[in-house]
Formats: structure tokens, sequence, C-alpha cells
């Protein structure tokens, strides 16, 4: 079996005009992270990015580089949702807010998946496909460690997928998923399944703990 280990971006920017910026602590978490996989002697035999610049500014400050990319790792476009569920009308706490915002987010993502967004540039079937296409696009390979940089959204929907969950399982788990936290899955031919959600063993020390961030 081989293992493919997904990991999300580091801490972008929050209420920032543009969100796809690590933010410091998001370098901090990166190279956190491959500090441990090196520790460890986990190298890659192969390397795998969406094409956003947090993904891949990730993936440059665990200390890896050369990179395929796949646009299917990309996460969902949440504002692109916002307008089209608010037709324009966005609420100002979604943006400034955390609290609202993450409330937001989920009954709008539950909407989205219902197909009662209109005007979407991506319809949340679409999204589970071209999710789908990255995963085996990662996976059509004969390296046995392949490392992933990717988001919260497409990393959920993975998960989902693997356990055969529900669509609304998918929103549940990507609101848990912690900043560079690795999640885990085992694969061989047309065989795939989850082996470790959402893990930080670079973050399990008193020092480490103050490096955790969801946004």
């Amino acid at each position: 079996m081989a293992e493919l280990l997904v990991i999300r971006h580091g801490q972008a920017s929050f209420g920032q005009d543009d969100y796809d910026v690590l933010s410091e602590l998001g370098h901090r978490q990166a190279e956190v992270a491959g500090a441990l996989l090196k520790e460890l002697n986990w190298v890659p035999d192969r390397r795998v990015t969406g094409t956003l610049t947090r993904q891949r500014d990730t993936l440059k400050s665990m200390g890896f580089a050369d990179a395929d990319e796949h646009s299917g790792f990309n996460e969902y476009d949440f504002g692109d949702l916002l307008n089209a569920r608010f037709k324009g009308d966005v609420p100002p706490l979604s943006t400034g807010d955390r609290k609202a915002h993450f409330r937001i987010l989920r009954e709008t993502v539950f909407e989205w998946q219902d197909a009662a967004v209109d005007g979407a540039s991506e319809t949340y079937i679409e999204f589970c496909e071209r999710v789908e296409a990255a995963r085996k696009f990662a996976t059509d390979t004969d390296a046995k460690r392949v490392l992933v940089v990717s988001s919260g959204g497409v990393i959920g929907q993975m998960t989902a997928s693997a356990l055969g969950a529900d669509k609304r399982h998918m929103m549940n788990l990507n609101l848990q998923i912690k900043n560079t936290a690795m999640t885990r899955f085992m694969f061989s031919g047309a065989s795939f399944s989850l082996h470790e959600f959402n893990a930080t063993p670079h973050f399990m020390s008193y020092a480490g703990s103050k490096l955790v961030s969801y946004s």
C-alpha cells in the first residue's frame, strides 16, 4: 500500500483583501510541519498542490519544491458562493467576525449542496467531480509516498467520500480541519481508504499548541 498525505495550507489572511496569502503564523506552521516529516524521515516521492498561492507557499515553507499542480485541489470559492446566495448584498459580519463567518459558511455550503444557490460559478456536484479527479491524479503513480497541499473543503470532501458518508458530513469535517493538519490515506490500485484525519503531531507540545489555527 502507498500513502497519500494531504496537508491543509498554513494560516492565510483571514479578513484581509487578499485571503490567498500566508500569514507569518502560516509560514511558521508549515516550517514545523515540514521539520517533523524530515525528522521522521518521511520524504515524499511525489508532491502535488492546487494552484492557489497559499498552497504552493505552504509547500515551500515546509522545505519541499518541484511539485505538480492540479486545480482540483483548490478550495471552493466561498466569496463567489456568498455573492450568489445573497445576490451581491453580503452581510458584513461574514467577512469580519469569525463566529458569524463560520456560521454563514456552514449555512451557505449546505444550501450549495442542496442546489439552492443560483448563479454560483461551480455547482457542488462539479466540485465533487474535480476533487475526485485530483485524487486520481495524485494516486495515479508508482510513488509510495505522495504529499499533497490542499484546502479544508477539499480535504473534507475527500475524507467524506473515502468513508462513504453523506454530503453534510463533508462540511462537518471541513470546519474541524486545522491549518497544516495532516490527513493520511492509503491506496493501491482502485483501493483508497482513510488512515488518519486532521492530525497535528507537530503542535503536540506547549510551544506548538500556540501555533494552532483554523482559518
